[in-house]
């Protein structure tokens, strides 16, 4: 699996934006989103099953993120609004194969492949 993360940029906070994972290769893998900030450890952000049954979240992004994802275009999406100048950070969308009890890895260490991250940065 080859992913490809975009739509990263600068944006006032308040603001929105949409990622975009572009998924090569196999299909059947649950996805997920990760960030991470300068000194800080990547953390999760949200993630979604194979068939878009089941999605996750992290508390701080229940409220403002919502990922999805399009089967036909093997595209995984995370749009964000009312960003925060604490939402700045560098994104990463990652995946591994499908799991069979339904349960979306909120780990990195549940990801087996990583796309190269996409920068977010948000104005005060």
């Amino acid at each position: 699996v080859q992913l490809q993360a975009s739509g990263g940029g600068l944006v006032q906070a308040g603001g929105s934006l949409r990622l975009s994972c572009a998924a090569s290769g196999r299909r059947s893998y649950d996805m997920g989103w990760f960030r991470q900030a300068p000194e800080k450890e990547r953390e999760f952000v949200a993630g979604i099953s194979w068939g878009s049954i089941t999605t996750v979240y992290a508390d701080y992004a229940k409220d403002r993120f919502t990922i999805s994802r399009d089967g036909a275009k093997n595209t995984v999406y995370l749009q964000m609004n009312s960003l925060k100048p604490e939402d700045t950070a560098i994104y990463y969308c990652a995946a591994v194969d499908r799991s069979l009890t339904g349960r979306i890895a909120t780990d990195e260490y549940g990801y087996d492949y990583w796309g190269q991250g996409t920068q977010v940065t948000v104005s005060s």
